[in-house]
């Protein structure tokens, strides 16, 4: 063999064993590349699943809020309303000797203001003005359309609401132009028809007009604690 191939032979082992020696070196090296990518995906994955509990959690708190909120306002609606049903019928039957009849006074119309303050007194007062009327003997059209007309007057305050000067006009309006025809047609009350608008509106507008604005003034200054959760 001549030198050149001798030479030639040994540098080509002398690659082989390198190139093996790199193969078996680089390996551990893989693998250890390969375990710190598997922990940084493990942590990643962790940090994206705490992300989502907190997501969760945080969601389930929103709506448990909510529900704990919406809960509290039917409470307060069902209780304002009924406590506001409940006073117009006692008033109603203290004052039953005026609340009646073509020349009437109820004083028990002064709590229609009180939408003003709270939508919970629109059922409040339809359903007291209700009562009022099967306990006080009404006739059933007075039952009826009695009723409607608080109701009205009631909606209207609670729109009006935005100017405290206007709010009591709904009612007093409603009444004066309902409970006339109650009179004539379910009564048959006797006496020129047209003075019925003017008892009726007169009676309404110092029922709701004077009274119903003392009312709300002092009311006003204590209507986050009296109404509180419903306004």
């Amino acid at each position: 063999m001549s030198v050149n191939a001798a030479y030639t032979e040994c540098v080509s082992d002398m690659f082989h064993i390198c190139r093996d020696y790199s193969n078996v070196c680089s390996k551990p090296s893989t693998h250890k590349t390969k375990l710190k990518e598997n922990k940084m995906d493990t942590l990643n994955q962790g940090k994206e699943d705490k992300n989502k509990d907190i997501i969760e959690n945080n969601n389930k708190n929103n709506s448990g809020n909510r529900n704990t909120k919406s809960a509290q306002f039917k409470v307060a609606f069902i209780t304002q309303a009924a406590v506001i049903a409940a006073l117009y019928v006692v008033l109603v039957i203290m004052f039953n000797y005026c609340s009646f009849g073509p020349i009437q006074f109820r004083i028990a119309e002064a709590l229609t203001i009180l939408p003003y303050f709270t939508p919970a007194a629109i059922p409040g007062l339809f359903v007291g003005c209700l009562l009022s009327n099967i306990l006080g003997g009404a006739a059933i059209w007075d039952i009826i359309f009695g009723s409607i007309a608080t109701l009205i007057g009631a909606i209207g305050t609670y729109a009006l609401r935005k100017n405290k000067w206007l709010a009591p006009l709904p009612p007093i309006i409603a009444n004066t132009l309902i409970v006339p025809f109650v009179l004539r047609y379910a009564y048959g009350s006797e006496g020129v028809f047209a003075m019925f608008f003017v008892t009726i509106g007169a009676s309404e507008f110092i029922v709701c007009g004077v009274i119903g604005m003392l009312l709300l003034f002092a009311l006003n200054p204590v209507r986050n604690v009296i109404f509180k959760g419903v306004e």
